[in-house]
């Protein structure tokens, strides 16, 4: 697999042989924290894909998954995420089912219902800490 950062806000996931890389066409881009949320739901999204298209004996060696992300204006925190696949040898006729099958990814029913977040301190001096909403 291989996760290419397409953008500040994009990145792209496919199919190669071999272990998971992470790749920019420039060397001044950061694999930042947005783009581990990305890579995860765009990871997620193709295995789940990926397993239904090996249950359906399809080859998916040209699936490709994009995500793209927008930012709420002023604030560091996401408004918005898109997936987009791209798979050329897949029929017209089995695209529904294709899409009903991204749709069951783990991770973006995880974004689609909120999830209640807790940050603590350890150790025995840690102090108790409340987050604010």
């Amino acid at each position: 697999m291989k996760i290419t950062l397409t953008g500040e806000e994009s990145l792209r996931i496919e199919a190669t042989g071999g272990m998971l890389t992470i790749e920019a066409p420039k060397a001044d881009f950061q694999y930042s924290p947005f783009h581990m949320l990305g890579s995860a739901l765009g990871m997620c999204t193709f295995s789940v894909v990926q397993s239904w298209a090996s249950n359906k004996n399809l080859v998916a060696d040209d699936l490709r998954i994009d995500v793209d992300w927008k930012f709420v204006e002023g604030q560091h925190r996401l408004e918005s995420m898109k997936v987009k696949m791209e798979w050329p040898s897949l029929s017209a006729e089995l695209w529904p089912r294709a899409l009903r099958a991204a749709n069951l990814c783990g991770v973006h029913q995880t974004f689609t219902h909120p999830v209640a977040i807790s940050v603590d301190a350890m150790g025995a001096e840690a102090p108790a800490m409340e987050a604010s909403a």
